[in-house]
C-alpha cells in the first residue's frame, strides 16, 4: 500500500514537472514579435486581420528589433507600421510611407491609428514614390506587404488616380536607402508562373520568380523565403482585393538582404 502511494506521488510529481516544463517552453517560445501582436490597445479590426496575415511569423523573418529604422512602403492604414513601432521601440523609427492614392484609400483609419501621438516613433510620409528623398544607408529594413505589384499597376480609367510609377527608380531608391546587411521583405499575391508583371493591373498579382529577378537586379540577394501564406487551391486567375478571392489568395514571402561591404 505504501509502495503504491509512493508510486502515485512520484507520478503526480512527474506530471507536475511536465506541466511546468511545457509552460516554461511556451513562455520561452514567446518573443518580441508575439509581444508586438499582443500589445494592448490594438484595434478590433487589426486583431481580426491577424488570423489572415500571421504578422508575428512574417515580421520574425525580418529580424527587426529595438533601435532600428524601418520603412513600411505603401503602408495604407498602417497595420504593419504599428506592429513595427512596438518592435523598434522608443529608440527606433518607423517611416510609414504612402503616395497620395494610398492616403486616399486609407483615410480615416490611418488618422485614427496615429491620432493623439499614440505611436510617437512612427512618422507618416506622403511622397511621390519616384522621388522619396530617402537618405542613403539610413534604413535597417524595408517591407512591401501586398503592394510590390502596385509598382507595376497601370490605371487606364482614372478611377483611383493612380500615378505612373517608375518601378526601377523605386527599387533603386530602396536598395540605396538600406544599410549594408539591411533587409527588404516582399509579401505579395501570386500570379501564374511565367506571367511576369502582366497581371499586376488587372488582377493585382505578380509572378514570384519575376519578383526575385527584379529585386536581385538592384543588388539585393534573396536570403530567405516562406510558404507560410500558401494557398495551393488558388488558381491565380481572379482579382485579389475584392470578390471571392478576398483573403484567400496564394501569397509568396521573400526576404532579400543588401550585401555587407
Amino acid at each position: 500500500m505504501k509502495s503504491n502511494r509512493s508510486r502515485s506521488l512520484l507520478g503526480f510529481a512527474a506530471a507536475a514537472a511536465c506541466v511546468c516544463l511545457c509552460a516554461g517552453l511556451r513562455a520561452q517560445a514567446a518573443d518580441r514579435y508575439d509581444a508586438a501582436v499582443a500589445h494592448a490597445g490594438r484595434s478590433a479590426a487589426d486583431l481580426k486581420r491577424d488570423a489572415l496575415d500571421r504578422p508575428a511569423e512574417i515580421l520574425r523573418l525580418t529580424g527587426v528589433g529595438p533601435g532600428m529604422r524601418v520603412a513600411d512602403v505603401l503602408a495604407g492604414d498602417g497595420y504593419y507600421s504599428e506592429l513595427l513601432s512596438y518592435l523598434v521601440g522608443p529608440k527606433g523609427r518607423v517611416l510609414s510611407i504612402n503616395n497620395a492614392a494610398f492616403d486616399a484609400f486609407s483615410d480615416g483609419d490611418r488618422q485614427k491609428r496615429l491620432e493623439g501621438g499614440r505611436l510617437p516613433n512612427v512618422e507618416h510620409q506622403t511622397v511621390d514614390l519616384n522621388d522619396m528623398h530617402l537618405p542613403q544607408g539610413s534604413l535597417d529594413a524595408v517591407i512591401l506587404i501586398k503592394v510590390y505589384h502596385d509598382l507595376y499597376w497601370v490605371e487606364t480609367d482614372g478611377k483611383f488616380k493612380w500615378p505612373k510609377i517608375d518601378t526601377n527608380a523605386v527599387l533603386s531608391q530602396l536598395a540605396a536607402a538600406l544599410k549594408p546587411g539591411g533587409v527588404l521583405m516582399v509579401v505579395d499575391h501570386s500570379a501564374k508562373p511565367g506571367s511576369g508583371a502582366a497581371d499586376a493591373s488587372a488582377l493585382h498579382r505578380i509572378d514570384e520568380a519575376y519578383a526575385v529577378k527584379d529585386i536581385e537586379s538592384h543588388g539585393l540577394k534573396l536570403t530567405g523565403k516562406s510558404d507560410l501564406l500558401r494557398r495551393p487551391e488558388d488558381a491565380r486567375d481572379q482579382v485579389t482585393y475584392k470578390g471571392p478571392m478576398l483573403g484567400k489568395t496564394d501569397r509568396f514571402i521573400l526576404v532579400f538582404r543588401k550585401p555587407a561591404k
